[in-house]
């Protein structure tokens, strides 16, 4: 559905040359040529009829944990959005939880184990902002945010309205949506509805934490429980922000998982895998990386792969985002060499336009 909205000027004014390397986990990047806050609807359409008038791109900003920045910044305005509401209505089995696109996903998180609010709580500790996790379709241990959520509110920039998305009209997929494919940067998420189940039972289902539970003979781990495991787990593969840990300087995982066809599999089997629908197997990019030369730990300069978990390349201290960039062509290059699989990068890549390496890095 859609509807007219009233104009309104954006939150606070537009800054200029803004620094975006701090607003990331990833801490690289050049300035933003303008800058501004938005905390609703109508605030976004200001804003992007600002940067229209201009004749200048619009970027949307989260919570800046799955970004690489170019190191020349970004030549247009920069758009943080700050709409910030969590309010949840009982109804019956399941509780409608909306929040806004500036809330912090880990505090919604910890809102619904609170709660007792099950569907989410294998996606703790994953950094960034509510709006961000129906573009990538964000997923970890067992969960995915297709799942329950119930719709999507955002700004349709091509018309001008607010729209309201159902689930089925976001088109999931795995790690994607049609706001990362088809229609990127049409829509300015502005919230989120998630249907949540009422008390449980939580989600134990990936290999993870059937091992962790194992371990402690507890079968059937409460909310809170499974929230503290994933918590722990990613703890220990550097992927939960930690300033005093230089491993979480990074955007998490930076390949997405490939899936595959069974034949093409069988070609380098046995190998660590995960069956899936129609006879696909989904393989982790983890292992595949590793299997290619490149261990955890391993340096590239300023640039490297984590000391805890190989799919994370992070920033060793004063990277560019060309550091990143090659090391990352690197590790696709080879593991297609090795394994003939294109691996696919999860970030969002910001200012690079017409750059072939993160041409490459897509395709």
């Amino acid at each position: 559905m859609g509807s007219d909205l009233p104009r309104a000027e954006s939150r606070g004014p537009i800054l200029q040359d803004v620094p975006l390397a701090p607003l990331t986990t990833l801490g690289i990047g050049g300035a933003a040529r303008w800058f501004g806050r938005a905390a609703s609807a109508p605030e976004v359409v200001a804003a992007d009829e600002w940067a229209a008038l201009r004749g200048a791109p619009m970027f949307v900003l989260g919570g800046g944990s799955n970004l690489v920045i170019a190191d020349r910044g970004f030549d247009g305005l920069v758009l943080q959005m700050q709409v910030s509401r969590v309010q949840a209505s009982d109804g019956g089995e399941n509780t409608i939880v909306v929040a806004g696109a500036g809330e912090s996903w880990d505090g919604l998180v910890a809102f619904a184990v609170s709660r007792n609010l099950a569907g989410i709580e294998c996606l703790s500790g994953i950094p960034g902002s509510v709006g961000g996790t129906p573009v990538q379709n964000v997923g970890a241990y067992g969960q995915e945010v297709a799942s329950v959520i119930e719709w999507v509110d955002a700004v349709d920039r091509l018309q001008q309205k607010a729209v309201r998305l159902s689930q089925a009209e976001c088109r999931f997929a795995y790690r994607q949506s049609r706001f990362k494919q088809e229609d990127e940067e049409r829509f300015v998420i502005c919230q989120v509805a998630f249907r949540l189940h009422n008390g449980g039972p939580a989600t134990v289902a990936y290999r993870d934490l059937i091992e962790y539970f194992g371990k402690q003979h507890l079968e059937s781990p409460s909310l809170q429980a499974v929230r503290d495991a994933v918590l722990t787990i990613r703890r220990g593969k550097g992927m939960v922000i930690d300033a005093a840990d230089p491993d979480t300087r990074s955007v998490g995982s930076f390949f997405m998982n490939p899936v595959i066809d069974r034949a093409a599999f069988e070609r380098f089997a046995p190998a660590p895998h995960y069956p899936m629908d129609n006879d696909a197997v989904k393989v982790p990019a983890a292992w595949l990386i590793e299997q290619s030369g490149f261990a955890r730990g391993h340096t590239d300069g300023a640039s490297g792969l984590s000391t805890k978990h190989p799919l994370a390349i992070v920033n060793r201290g004063g990277a560019t985002a060309r550091d990143i960039i090659r090391l990352a062509r690197r590790i696709k290059t080879a593991v297609f060499d090795r394994f003939g699989i294109a691996l696919r990068p999860e970030p969002v890549f910001v200012g690079f336009k017409d750059d072939p390496d993160v041409e490459y890095l897509r395709g």
